[in-house]
């Protein structure tokens, strides 16, 4: 049998199990949330573990008790040959339809109720996995209420976008030297690590070029491939990692520096910057010299909350830890750091 995504299993049970239950209440409802369901990347492997018919359905505050009493008992224990209540890693069976309001949604999966504003501690604190927990989803109804949220959370404001910019060429430029530094003092095995570092934050680089949200590691790299790569920057980041030797690595390096400067000259935001490599002061290095961009960059941003920032970024350019990236409780604590 043909495999069939969770967001596609979800049409049928959405149309045939819960829309019949909730009936004629005003309501949102889709595959939204964690998951690599929610972004469209189940496979049949997905279907050996915490997968099956889900749904998060929105109502409005007075009928959460009411609907989520119809649904407990009104549930089928199997549609299309998967359990209705499943369990996982030791979590106990059960269904996965979630009935809440809006606000309450948002705030267990944002750690704020993004349908009340979004102030730009918002946009720098929530980790972009989370925010396409809500953005990426399929809807299978929606009254207005989920839309009007998935609309203002579809991208950041612009200069926050263009102060991202900034902090990740600034990532670039604390790095692209090391590259060749670790080989020349015979660590090989270091100037891999590097190189390895400095070709994610290419990537997440392009993800901001394209304004688009990245998913976390495990779907990084099929994500960036779905950007699609015309100038052939993805095949340089492959031949990076697969370099056996510092001049192949260094030359990959360049190349897709280069691609990316190009890109960003597209955008139009700035100057046009030249983007060919250049030597690492005067050093061996070749570098594409990143703080060009991140002065140029900056020189675009007004807003004195974020000029006043240093050039930490938001929290996927400083905190890689899933505890906390994947945790509102966590990360919210983080908030004081742009105040």
């Amino acid at each position: 049998m043909e495999f069939r995504g969770a967001g596609e299993l979800g049409v049928g049970f959405h149309a045939e199990v819960i829309a019949p239950l909730v009936g004629e209440v005003g309501y949102a409802a889709g595959l939204l949330g964690w998951g690599s369901d929610v972004l469209g990347y189940d496979t049949e492997r997905s279907t050996d573990h915490g997968w099956g018919p889900r749904v998060v359905v929105l109502v409005d505050a007075g009928e959460v008790e009411r609907v989520r009493a119809l649904v407990e008992t009104g549930l089928p224990e199997e549609y299309q040959g998967f359990a209705v209540r499943f369990g996982w890693d030791g979590r106990e069976p059960g269904h996965h339809v979630t009935v809440a309001t809006l606000g309450d949604w948002l705030r267990g999966q944002l750690g704020f109720d993004a349908s009340r504003g979004i102030g730009l501690e918002d946009w720098l604190v929530t980790p972009q996995q989370q925010i396409l927990g809500v953005v990426a989803g399929r809807v299978y109804a929606d009254d207005g209420r989920l839309e009007a949220v998935r609309q203002a959370l579809a991208w950041y404001p612009d200069e926050v976008w263009r102060w991202l910019l900034a902090c990740q060429w600034s990532r670039i430029a604390q790095e692209e030297a090391f590259v060749q530094r670790t080989h020349e003092v015979g660590d090989e095995l270091g100037s891999r690590i590097v190189a390895g570092r400095l070709v994610r934050d290419v990537i997440r680089l392009a993800f901001l070029q394209s304004r688009t949200y990245a998913p976390y590691s495990k779907w990084l790299g099929t994500a960036f491939a779905r950007l699609g790569h015309e100038d052939g920057l993805d095949q340089a980041l492959a031949e990076v990692v697969a370099a056996d030797d510092f001049s192949q690595r260094e030359r990959a390096l360049v190349t897709a520096y280069e691609l990316v400067a190009r890109r960003h000259n597209t955008l139009g935001i700035t100057e046009v910057m030249d983007p060919s490599p250049r030597p690492y002061f005067d050093r061996p290095a070749m570098v594409v010299g990143a703080s060009r961009f991140v002065d140029a960059c900056l020189a675009t941003v007004e807003d004195p909350r974020l000029t006043r920032l240093g050039r930490f970024g938001a929290i996927d350019q400083f905190a890689d830890n899933t505890d906390v990236l994947s945790a509102p409780g966590a990360y919210r604590r983080l908030v004081g750091l742009y105040r």
